[in-house]
């Protein structure tokens, strides 16, 4: 199944994309519907009013997720691009829900930052909890998996050692357009691509992962429990803009693109902020 949040003219709601069509579930968006006994069942069989899915507005897949937890250094070529070591375990970092974007909204690049860059993810969204969790158990548990771009302003990152004040900036992340259960893509080998006015910048296989997606929520699940609707970024891979020489960051007007095989595409407008905005 592919699942989406849209906005509408009364509010958010959760949809089953079927084909060319759009069908309502019922609830408000995928967050809650995640949270809800059998939300498998209810999404497949939901017969609810209908769309046409061409020109869907598309909210962040998940509005409201209790954690967003993401992955720093995971692709080997990204290690190797910023001159980094292996990690034996994954690096972790937290973003807040208030950063989350839609599939086609505007990036405000702000005006205290002028080192915006790119950062196309893999990201896995939670259907069930997990605690304490082997790999295995922490397979049964995935949802499905979405498109992050882990849009970053370096120059507050690079503050200090850590990383969360050049992660967590409001309405810096898009993420969607769908969640695609599991069934439907294999996670371990899927081709990712990010463009910026339709030059590549960034271009992977999920294979080159060092930590999988069930490695890392089992990692996860041991110090806190995953929730249904939680979500994780699993890292980007080489190309971004901070790995280059010269360094390039985004500019206003330009159209960033994030695409991963099977996951759809997110294309968002770069705009920057205007002076004084706060």
């Amino acid at each position: 199944m592919k699942l989406a949040t849209i906005r509408t003219a009364s509010g958010t709601a959760a949809v089953r994309i079927d084909g060319e069509q759009a069908v309502e579930i019922g609830p408000a968006d995928v967050s809650e519907l995640l949270r809800r006994e059998g939300w498998q069942d209810e999404a497949a069989t939901a017969a609810g009013a209908r769309r046409q899915a061409a020109g869907l507005d598309y909210a962040p897949l998940l509005p409201s997720p209790r954690k967003i937890i993401c992955v720093g250094l995971n692709y080997r070529s990204h290690i190797l691009e910023m001159g980094r070591e292996l990690p034996a375990y994954p690096t972790l970092f937290a973003k807040f829900a208030n950063s989350l974007l839609g599939a086609n909204d505007d990036i405000v690049l702000p005006n205290i930052s002028d080192q915006v860059d790119w950062e196309a993810e893999l990201g896995v969204v939670l259907g069930a909890a997990l605690r304490r969790a082997t790999p295995g158990e922490a397979a049964s548990a995935i949802a499905g998996y979405t498109i992050v771009n882990d849009v970053s302003m370096r120059d507050w990152q690079w503050r200090t050692s850590e990383w969360l004040q050049g992660k967590a900036f409001e309405a810096s992340t898009p993420v969607g357009p769908w969640l695609v259960t599991p069934d439907e893509v294999d996670a371990g080998d899927l081709h990712l691509r990010c463009d910026v006015d339709g030059d590549s910048r960034q271009q992977a296989n999920t294979s080159d992962l060092l930590f999988p997606p069930t490695e890392i929520a089992a990692y996860i699940s041991q110090f806190t429990t995953l929730e249904p609707g939680d979500l994780i970024a699993t890292g980007t891979p080489g190309g971004v803009g901070a790995g280059r020489d010269p360094k390039v960051f985004l500019q206003d007007g330009q159209i960033l693109t994030t695409a991963i095989e099977g996951l759809g595409r997110l294309r968002n407008a770069c705009v920057k902020e205007p002076a004084g905005s706060r």
